[in-house]
């Protein structure tokens, strides 16, 4: 017995002396990727989609409510804009969302500010279940309002909270949770549109909040999650509660963990001044004018590069291959898994393959297709295979994005700012995210109009310019701490964190 326990003695000393002991996958660390992907994030890939099946029922609701309560007979243009009130005001709110995101991680800690995103959600969620009930368009608006802004904060601090949880060897994977969330989210709104679940007539309020049922099970758990070591220590200057956090998070003694203290310190010392960083702050600093173009231009251009115009016109092209209406809705369908099954792979290859790599391939890949796709939407009526190919590009294109433009832009900031202006990052990346939302939701129908097929000329020109900057610009960020990747990107554009990037990876 004395024996067996000197030998764990020694070992524990071993691994402290020697820094042997590498973090891996914990207990919290696993809890905290799952309640999060699925109580958080996933609610925003769910409200993203899910409005587009009851469209013509919500339409209705709102003309027999307005006429009934205002005496308003709203004719085809007037709808419109009440319809698009409804469908914008959630980009609106996920906009305003973003930029409260770097106050409330800042004051309120990265786990708080999640709790405070999943009270906004079920809020909304209520506002849409006792809509019909009440006979009020204004709770519909507001319910859309609420979730937008949880989406806004979701998509600006879940990223950054995971990653800071993870040790650097995992932040890849813990970074693709928020998307892979957000994309079986999307996923889950189409198939609970389908007529056998709750795509009936009287079912829209519940299909609108049924994503609540998840949020309630995963909040109480947000309450013992530990909170983010790496903002203790940096933000809030708490070395204590820092590493008893740490301990828990990782599952081992602080003893093992002198290692990643080391670091934090080196990150306090490098940036003195962690209380200036608001967004405002951060826009103005030079040395952050690089990491900001690199975050907000890729995650603008995920949605640039058209993918919901993409989605939009799937179940057109589906079924002008020849699909019947229930199986272009399937096949619709398909391509929301497409994204799935992507994201799932993602958390394998992004440890070992990197971020430019992926992000590169995907931006290149998706700037082809799209153009591809373009010449088959010109030509669909031209031959009879043309319609297959158009398919096929569809397909291919919601594969490419979600192996790199799809998940990696969420997460980049995280690992390209260090953690006092990391907040500002983040929020920043996630107002560019929205505001491409909202260009391509208000420009596509009169691009639609106007020159047709041709819209996927445009998205793919977009892409092809933000794949070029990308790959002048954009830093491998694996195996590199924040404190690096910054050291290489000061200079703005006179940076050249490539010629560094190349001799390391």
């Amino acid at each position: 017995m004395v024996v067996e326990k000197s030998k764990v003695t020694n070992e524990h000393q071993h691994l402290t002396q020697t820094h042997d002991y590498k973090a891996g996958w914990s207990f919290y660390l696993v809890l905290a990727g799952v309640v999060t992907t699925l109580g958080s994030s996933l609610p925003v890939g769910f409200n993203i989609g899910v409005v587009n099946t009851p469209a013509e029922l919500i339409q209705q609701f709102c003309y027999e409510s307005l006429l009934e309560r205002f005496n308003i007979d709203l004719d085809e243009t007037w709808m419109n804009i009440v319809w698009s009130a409804i469908v914008s005001i959630f980009i609106v709110g996920g906009c305003t969302g973003s930029i409260l995101g770097s106050v409330l991680a800042d004051k309120l800690g990265r786990k708080n500010a999640t709790i405070v995103t999943s009270i906004l959600s079920l809020a909304g969620a209520i506002m849409f279940v006792l809509c019909r009930t009440a006979n009020s368009v204004e709770m519909l608006i507001l319910g859309r309002l609420l979730v937008g802004l949880s989406g806004g904060l979701t998509t600006s601090i879940v990223p950054m909270y995971l990653t800071e949880l993870a040790p650097p060897s995992l932040t890849g994977a813990m970074g693709v949770a928020c998307p892979m969330g957000v994309n079986v989210g999307v996923l889950v709104g189409q198939v609970m549109g389908l007529q056998d679940l709750l795509g009936k007539p009287n079912d829209w309020p519940y299909l609108l909040s049924v994503y609540a049922l998840l949020v309630i099970i995963c909040l109480p758990v947000l309450f013992i999650l530990p909170e983010s070591p790496k903002y203790l220590y940096v933000v809030k200057k708490n070395e204590a509660e820092s590493l008893r956090e740490l301990s828990r998070v990782r599952g081992v003694s602080p003893s093992l963990l002198t290692e990643e203290l080391d670091e934090l310190r080196e990150e306090v010392r490098s940036n003195n001044d962690t209380d200036r960083y608001s967004m405002w702050a951060a826009l103005k600093d030079r040395r952050l004018l690089l990491p900001l173009l690199l975050v907000c231009t890729s995650q603008a251009g995920q949605q640039t590069s058209g993918i919901n115009a993409v989605f939009y016109y799937s179940q057109t092209i589906f079924r002008q291959a020849g699909l019947s209406r229930e199986n272009a809705q399937f096949a619709t369908i398909g391509c929301g898994a497409i994204n799935v099954c992507t994201a799932v792979i993602m958390v394998y290859l992004l440890p070992r393959t990197g971020r430019r790599p992926l992000l590169l391939g995907s931006m290149f890949g998706a700037t082809i297709i799209l153009a591809l796709l373009a010449a088959a939407m010109r030509f669909i009526d031209a031959v009879s295979w043309m319609p297959y190919a158009a398919m096929i590009a569809v397909l291919s294109y919601v594969l490419v994005y979600g192996f790199g433009l799809g998940p990696i832009p969420y997460f980049i900031a995280s690992e390209i700012f260090e953690v006092a202006p990391r907040g500002a990052g983040m929020a920043w990346g996630s107002l560019a995210n929205w505001g491409g939302n909202f260009l391509v939701g208000t420009c596509f129908p009169s691009m639609r109009d106007y020159i047709g097929a041709y819209s996927f000329l445009v998205f793919s020109a977009v892409t092809g310019a933000l794949t070029v900057f990308h790959k002048l610009y954009f830093p491998e960020t694996r195996g590199k701490t924040p404190t690096q990747v910054t050291e290489l990107c000061n200079n703005g554009l006179r940076s050249r964190p490539l010629a560094v990037t190349n001799r390391n990876v």
